[in-house]
């Protein structure tokens, strides 16, 4: 009788592929000049310089005052001025949203991994995920701050991780059950256990979903931690930009308050920016949406 090949599979069992030549500097250095000089990039780019340059003619040909609508150069000067003040507020936003974040992406990942193993846990739990995810945060902010009194950073970091949760669970789940059916039929008929199923076949095909859910939550963790800290309103050296941004809005100090909110959209463009590389380069030699092709 055959024996299985599965029941000695171990995570070293596959050969190790060859490794590839090292790339020339020259090489590497012109792949990433023409990454840059791409259409992706310049076209943003040059909308978003028409954009600023529109608005700043406006306001200087309507003589806008600038606690209604400052222009750009006024924005621009003080972000320079008032950086001393508001870059260590970014900081905090920045540690709240990567510890809510990181929390999120393990907790929704073990989540996923425990609904696709029972349809019933599913069943009972999933609705309660959904429940989760659409209660509004400013809601209940306040009571978790209430439960947190001695601990507001923690309360701050509990309020982004609800926000950032539900697309790692739903997004992972749904790529954990997306597996090819033909081959969960194959791994079946070597009988193949659950976790060997699990960890040769569902994992590599949610890959593609959980690096989608990182993108989505990455950016609704900045926004939980946001509202958590205007709920709050906490203020001192452990203030966020929220509180920079709510300040600024109550003392009329609008260019200050501009250019809180640029750094807090900048943070988010960031944090996008490096979970899509991170993806790329992730699923790059053998998933379509990030193998490059030469057309």
């Amino acid at each position: 009788m055959a024996r299985s090949p599965f029941r000695s599979l171990t995570p070293s069992s596959p050969p190790a592929p060859a490794e590839p030549p090292p790339r020339s500097r020259p090489a590497f250095q012109s792949r990433w000049l023409k990454r840059l000089s791409s259409a992706d990039v310049i076209a943003p780019l040059a909308v978003g310089l028409l954009v600023l340059l529109v608005w700043e003619i406006a306001v200087r040909i309507t003589n806008t005052p600038s606690y209604l609508l400052p222009p750009p150069s006024l924005v621009l000067t003080t972000l320079v001025q008032e950086w001393g003040q508001l870059f260590p507020s970014l900081l905090v936003t920045f540690k709240i949203t990567v510890i809510a974040f990181i929390a999120a992406a393990i907790s929704g990942l073990f989540i996923a991994v425990l609904f696709a193993q029972s349809r019933w846990i599913e069943r009972s739990f999933f609705p309660y995920a959904v429940i989760l995810q659409t209660t509004p945060i400013v809601a209940i902010a306040p009571l978790i701050i209430i439960w947190f009194k001695n601990n507001t950073f923690l309360a701050l970091v509990v309020c982004a991780w609800i926000i950032a949760l539900f697309p790692i669970i739903s997004n992972t789940t749904l790529g954990l059950k997306s597996a090819d059916h033909n081959l969960v039929n194959l791994f079946k008929l070597y009988n193949a256990s659950r976790w060997q199923t699990l960890l040769y076949l569902r994992l590599p095909s949610a890959m593609p979903y959980f690096l989608g859910g990182l993108r989505i939550s990455g950016g609704l963790a900045l926004i939980g931690a946001v509202v958590a800290e205007f709920v709050a309103g906490t203020g001192g050296r452990r203030s966020g930009l929220a509180y920079q941004i709510l300040m600024s809005s109550y003392n009329l100090q609008i260019p200050r308050m501009f250019a809180a909110l640029i750094l807090t959209t900048g943070l988010g463009v960031l944090i996008f920016v490096v979970l899509t590389l991170i993806s790329d380069f992730l699923l790059r030699h053998w998933h379509e949406s990030a193998v490059q092709r030469e057309s």
